[in-house]
């Protein structure tokens, strides 16, 4: 029996991540995210989903980040009633996230003149069907399909989902790759049995530069911006790059290469988010890393770093003199904490502003990060003096070569390639590479193309 998949999100765009696939027998889904961006589509966020919620069996996730989990709600509001599958690092944060994105998403609605995405209620509903599914354990989610997960090194607890058929055809979604190597979560596991595979493209077109040396850039970017006297901002994702950075400023700081300057990490969220990794630490990390564990018992901890969980405490950052390092959400600059921070220290010209992270088109994020001098934050505009820095190596994502390197390592069993999850021309850069130096045959699909995938035959319908 034939697999046939539809291309619901993540087609075209970075964020969004959704995808049907049926079988005569059931459907399941691959991630419920939002859209994310200035630029997003109002209505293929809060409209109605391109299929039946109440028919979906099964939805698996591949990680916690919005993009991939934020509208799962939404599907239980909307009449689905299977089971939500996902490793339980995701679990511990997915409810994190979801929990801390009720008011953000009812504020956008009110902006919007919609009603909210989902509420409370429909989270917790939500929560309620979530089942743990470990890492390398084939499971049965829905009639006529079987997943299996591996490790992607994304952001904790990571993986790529491999479905197989009734008839053993199989087809994975990679979720997003990480960029390896990374401090202490383990390297991206390979997908050596699918027929068919999806590959994430953020950076399909672009090479981290300096990936080798990225600990050594990170610290002599720092100094250099400390020596000014001015703030250090870091628009920082509440998962994966606070505690990237958490962990290499608590090494520098132990080693003396940088000055001991106040840090305040300025996100309730990242700081819950912290805890879960700590947690989780002894299981999921690198095991070289779990000795340094034993050692130390804190690997995102140092005297000087100051954790603001109120506002009243947030505010209270203004008082500590420079120089000083804010980390605060969102990453994109485009909502949290650092948006106030932005606004106070942006005009100054001794600030400087590290971008850490993929920054969507339209966001207040990208437009700092392509020179912007002006830019609206929370209704107001602010002139940028500031110096502003993109420290691509430290990105969550693999890039073009080891996207490539990834897509080799399905060989020989891949067929097929679809390649999305990227911006338009980064997803055709890709593609076009897999083609030219693997001899595959790569598809950039469009939202809402469908496919038909069997042993012998794999068409468009």
């Amino acid at each position: 029996m034939a697999l046939r998949v539809t291309f619901c999100g993540g087609a075209e765009t970075v964020t969004g991540s959704n995808f049907l696939i049926e079988s005569e027998k059931g459907k399941m889904l691959v991630d419920c995210g939002l859209e994310q961006g200035r630029d997003f589509l109002v209505e293929d966020m809060y409209g109605h989903f391109p299929y039946d919620p109440a028919l979906i069996n099964a939805v698996v996730f591949t990680h916690a980040h919005l993009d991939h989990v934020g509208r799962a709600p939404k599907l239980v509001k909307d009449g689905f009633r299977g089971k939500a599958y996902m490793t339980p690092p995701t679990a511990a944060l997915a409810e994190l996230i979801l929990r801390d994105s009720i008011n953000i998403l009812a504020e956008e609605a009110r902006r919007l003149h919609r009603d909210p995405l989902y509420d409370a209620q429909d989270l917790e509903k939500f929560l309620s069907l979530i089942e743990l599914l470990p890492y390398h354990t084939e499971k049965e989610v829905a009639p006529g399909f079987s997943v299996y997960l591996r490790n992607t090194g994304h952001i904790l607890g990571s993986a790529s989902v491999r479905i197989k058929g009734d008839d053993g055809t199989t087809i994975a979604f990679t979720g997003d790759i990480g960029n390896s190597p990374s401090p202490y979560l383990p390297d991206p596991e390979p997908i050596p049995d699918a027929d068919v595979l999806f590959t994430e493209s953020v950076y399909g077109d672009r090479v981290h530069e300096g990936r080798d040396n990225r600990v050594e850039i990170l610290r002599d970017s720092l100094n250099a911006a400390l020596q000014t006297g001015g703030a250090v901002l870091m628009p920082a994702f509440s998962m994966e790059r606070t505690q990237l950075m958490l962990y290499e400023l608590s090494n520098m700081f132990e080693g003396g290469e940088l000055p001991k300057v106040p840090v305040f990490l300025d996100s309730p969220l990242a700081i819950a988010v912290t805890e879960v990794y700590k947690k989780f630490a002894a299981d999921y990390f690198k095991p070289a890393v779990q000795d340094e564990l034993h050692r130390e018992h804190d690997l995102f901890g140092f005297p000087f770093l100051q954790k603001t969980e109120s506002r009243e405490e947030s505010a209270g950052i203004d008082a500590t003199p420079n120089p000083k390092i804010i980390m605060a959400g969102a990453g994109m600059s485009h909502g949290g904490r650092i948006g106030r921070h932005e606004i106070k220290y942006l005009p100054d010209p001794k600030t400087t502003l590290f971008i850490v992270g993929y920054q969507a088109p339209g966001s207040p994020g990208r437009m700092l990060q392509e020179g912007s001098s002006k830019i609206r934050i929370e209704g107001k505009d602010v002139t940028v003096r500031a110096k502003v820095g993109t420290l691509f190596a430290w990105s969550a994502h693999a890039d073009r070569d080891a996207l490539l390197e990834f897509a080799q390592s399905a060989l020989p069993r891949t067929k097929l390639f679809f390649v999305g999850l990227g911006e338009p021309s980064s997803a055709r850069f890709l593609a076009q590479r897999i083609h030219d130096y693997l001899g595959v045959k790569a598809v950039v699909p469009v939202a809402g193309e469908k496919w038909e995938i069997s042993k012998d035959k794999m068409r468009r319908i």
